[in-house]
């Protein structure tokens, strides 16, 4: 994604985006804001609105991102526990030992549910110096907790520092070399720095009276930096987004992109708004029947989100240099609904399967579970679907395993394992599926259906 293929969105799309970065500018009072739109992969659209002397940044121009940081931290961890360095259940003391809150699990500190404090004891940590902070102790202080493990989503920048010293510790190097070997390189962001590389944007406070300015230090933030400290432009998180829609083998595979993307906090905590959720180191929003996944940050004198909305393909990036007023998340939000209800996404040709099983094949077509039918259909690489016909309930990809069962990707079978269970003479008999017997007829008369079958069979209502 080195150009921007503008011709690709339709005039009539490509000025409301433009107006809407403006609106966004302006009733935000930013001194400056840039946006970039994403489509299957490549930049498709990108903007700037400045009031500032001199020409409005491009999509080269640093701005610090905030926790954004936090889903790059996050794809780390998950590298360690792909390479069986770790598993995301593991107390943080198995890896991190002497911290004072050992007992808490790798997947607590990713999902905001150890129940750790916001932020760290003593000054406002964003701007103040590092100095104040040497280590693991002065950023948990003497009361690191603030809620039972576990229970509740807790946002948590202590919890990040602790996942960014926990990948120092496995890996023996540190957090920032890590990521540039690890992320940043493969991924070709070498506009994404720890400290800010020129050109870059300073970070202004915007009087909340007065439409006048006032600078704001940009700190070192040493240890912290693993939650909050990168710079980044809308080029390079533009790669990124692309990336954490559908990854990259040399970083990190498609399925645990996937995993990050999915809900691991508790639904309904009372630290998440209504229908929004937290997976592994990415936010999760809806907007009406939209799904939006990934990050916002703050730092003083910043703003920034990125936005995926990955059934269609589209993603947003935007940035601002002003420490509140400006509602980022929202404008990166709205350009990903003005391209999608502008220009809706393409379906791609239908097409048939290069090879299929046989065996797999005469498993095609409906099955019932109880009363409910729900139609099974193989995929690329010996996987199944397997989802209501009505489109009402429980659906779910599988991929093939090496034994001839399947292993669910996604919605509520997820991890189950589905399995084909045949007879004597070599003939399918049932689907077992976590327990539930799926089959050929509803409640097939002989078949092994937990409780049995009525032997009278179906009948008309008595009269």
């Amino acid at each position: 994604m080195t150009g921007v293929a503008d011709e690709v969105l339709l005039p009539g799309t490509r000025r409301a985006l433009v107006r809407r970065l403006a609106v966004g500018q302006a009733e935000g009072r930013a001194p400056s804001m840039v946006a970039a739109v994403v489509r299957d992969g490549e930049v498709v659209w990108q903007g700037a609105r400045s009031g500032m002397s001199g020409p409005a940044p491009d999509g080269n121009v640093q701005y610090r991102i905030g926790s954004i940081t936090k889903t790059f931290t996050a794809v780390l961890v998950l590298r360690l526990r792909d390479e069986g360095l770790l598993d995301l259940g593991d107390p943080l003391e198995k890896h991190l030992p002497g911290t004072g809150v050992g007992e808490v699990t790798v997947r607590q500190l990713l999902a905001h549910t150890a129940g750790l404090a916001a932020e760290t004891p003593g000054q406002w940590w964003e701007r103040s110096p590092s100095s104040l902070r040497p280590g693991l102790a002065d950023v948990l202080g003497e009361e690191p907790s603030r809620h039972p493990t576990g229970q509740r989503f807790h946002y948590s920048n202590p919890g990040y520092t602790l996942l960014g010293a926990l990948v120092a510790e496995v890996r023996q190097a540190s957090w920032e070399e890590v990521l540039r070997r690890e992320l940043l390189e493969p991924l070709g962001l070498d506009r994404t720095t720890v400290q800010p590389l020129a050109p870059y944007a300073g970070g202004w406070a915007v009087h909340p009276w007065a439409d006048v300015l006032l600078p704001e230090p940009a700190e070192d933030l040493g240890i912290m930096g693993p939650a909050g400290c990168l710079w980044s432009t809308t080029g390079d998180l533009a790669r990124f987004a692309a990336f954490l829609a559908r990854g990259d083998e040399r970083v990190l595979s498609a399925e645990s992109v996937l995993e990050m993307r999915t809900p691991a906090a508790p639904p309904d905590s009372p630290g998440l708004a209504a229908g929004d959720g937290y997976g592994l180191g990415v936010q999760i929003h809806r907007q009406g029947d939209r799904a939006l996944v990934g990050h916002s940050g703050s730092l003083p004198g910043y703003l920034a989100a990125l936005v995926l909305d990955v059934e269609e393909g589209l993603a947003s990036v935007v940035l601002a240099n002003c420490t509140s007023g400006a509602a980022v998340y929202s404008v990166a939000a709205d350009l990903i609904e003005t391209v999608a209800a502008a220009e809706p996404r393409i379906p791609a040709p239908w097409h048939p399967l290069n090879e299929v099983d046989p065996a797999v094949l005469e498993l095609a077509g409906p099955w019932y579970w109880g009363t409910q039918v729900l139609a099974l259909r193989p995929t690329a690489g010996g996987g199944v679907d397997l989802a209501p016909v009505d489109g009402v309930g429980r659906a779910s990809r599988f991929r093939a395993n090496a034994d001839g069962t399947w292993t669910g990707l996604d919605g509520y079978y997820a991890g189950e394992v589905l399995a084909a269970v045949r007879r004597a003479d070599g003939g399918v008999s049932h689907l077992d599926l976590g327990s539930f017997v799926f089959t050929r007829e509803p409640y097939e008369a002989g078949a092994p259906v937990p409780g049995g079958v009525d032997p009278g069979g179906w009948r008309p209502l008595p009269s």
